[in-house]
């Protein structure tokens, strides 16, 4: 049987046939989308270099015997350090502008001209042979906030502002006297830190320097117990370098024979990241015992733990080849310890590849490569080396 409706329907609808009229659907207003920002290009260099050098030390277990330290291996991270801060829209550093140039011409201009004039009699005073104050002149500055009297005595007497007088130093003065004289406080403590943070190497082992560390340890955790560092940033970190610098020597002794323990272990059983970073978490929780504290210290404890990991590496290898320890004062103070580790490594270099073992060998490159350069932090660098160290199986 044949439906002929349609037929029907195109010819016209018969009289009877209700016409339907349903209500036109409202169009719904169009509106403008924008897809979610994407992130800045150097955020995808940092990523991409990262990537990148994960790769290259997941394959150094299978190059260690190749050759004793190719230096390829450092000229190609150079030369990745160089591009990745490269930014081409800067103007080259070698053409100047017009206003630069105008601007130079003129200061140059401005400082004969004040040169050649006689001396007033403020540049008199300061001509003048400097003479030592007295701890109560000192106090007085504090007293006035009189910050440029207090930062010439930074740099002429450093001495002066840990010396105590009574029962009181100039940092403890600023703090008793309340929330006015906090500015003053905070500019003593940057003070403190900037020192420890610049010794020299060789004036670190002088009884004199010495007896200034503690001093300067006991008015860095003043510092700490009046809460000042939420103000100063580094100052729990300058007060455990300073901690370390004047009575840690036998802690990191110790805590780098339990790493070069746990390099020496198997691959199951050694995790020699973990175990250096535990060892350091644990002296920042004993000498602080504040867990806010602590959660601001992640960078100084990624750097410890990569210079335990360093001097536990040099200790192990120097048991087969000789040289001197790292010292001690360099740890945990930015790259000194890096510096020291690649000087020593280099020195010793072919004495490493004849005498250390296998697992040794790549581990000492290893550390040279991941802890290279400062496109990444070091708590970055830390979890590269613990996916290869405490995770991965080695060579």
């Amino acid at each position: 049987m044949l439906n002929n409706y349609y037929l029907l329907k195109a010819i016209g609808p018969p009289e009877n046939d209700p016409v339907a009229h349903g209500k036109p659907r409202i169009k719904e207003p169009s509106s403008y989308v924008l897809p979610e920002r994407l992130p800045s290009t150097n955020i995808f260099l940092r990523e991409a270099y990262a990537s990148l050098e994960q790769a290259h030390l997941h394959q150094l277990r299978h190059y260690v015997d190749d050759e004793p330290y190719n230096d390829d291996v450092d000229e190609v991270g150079e030369a990745q350090d160089e591009e990745i801060t490269v930014n081409p829209l800067e103007t080259p550093i070698g053409t100047p502008s017009p206003s630069s140039s105008r601007f130079k011409t003129l200061s140059e201009t401005l400082r004969n001209r004040r040169l050649s004039f006689p001396l007033g009699q403020s540049q008199q005073r300061q001509a003048s042979p400097w003479k030592d104050p007295e701890p109560y002149e000192v106090l007085r500055a504090v007293e006035r906030k009189d910050l440029i009297y207090l930062s010439e005595v930074r740099d002429r007497a450093f001495h002066l502002l840990l010396r105590k007088t009574g029962d009181v130093t100039p940092l403890l003065h600023a703090m008793r006297i309340g929330s006015s004289h906090r500015d003053v406080a905070i500019i003593l403590v940057g003070a403190l830190s900037r020192w420890v943070n610049n010794l020299d190497d060789d004036e670190v082992q002088k009884p004199r320097t010495k007896l200034l560390l503690k001093a300067l340890r006991t008015n860095l955790k003043l510092a700490i117990d009046y809460g000042l560092q939420s103000s100063q940033s580094d100052l729990l970190a300058s007060f455990l370098q300073t901690l370390i610098m004047s009575e840690g020597e036998k802690w990191v002794w110790n805590q780098v024979s339990n790493v070069g323990l746990a390099l020496r272990s198997t691959p199951e059983e050694g995790k020699p990241v973990e175990t250096a970073e535990l060892a350091v978490r644990a002296f920042t929780t004993r000498e602080l015992g504040k867990a806010a504290a602590i959660a601001s210290l992640e960078d100084y404890i990624a750097n410890a733990t990569a210079d335990l990991l360093m001097m536990a590496a040099w200790d192990v290898a120097s048991q087969s080849v000789g040289g001197d320890p790292i010292p001690v004062y360099c740890f945990a103070r930015d790259e000194r310890v890096y510096s020291v580790f690649v000087s020593r490594t280099q020195e010793h270099k072919d004495a490493i590849f004849k005498s250390c073992t296998r697992r040794l060998r790549w581990q000492i490159k290893l550390l040279e490569r991941a802890l290279k350069g400062r496109n990444l932090t070091f708590r970055r660098k830390v979890e590269m080396l613990r996916a290869e160290m405490d995770t991965g199986s080695g060579p």
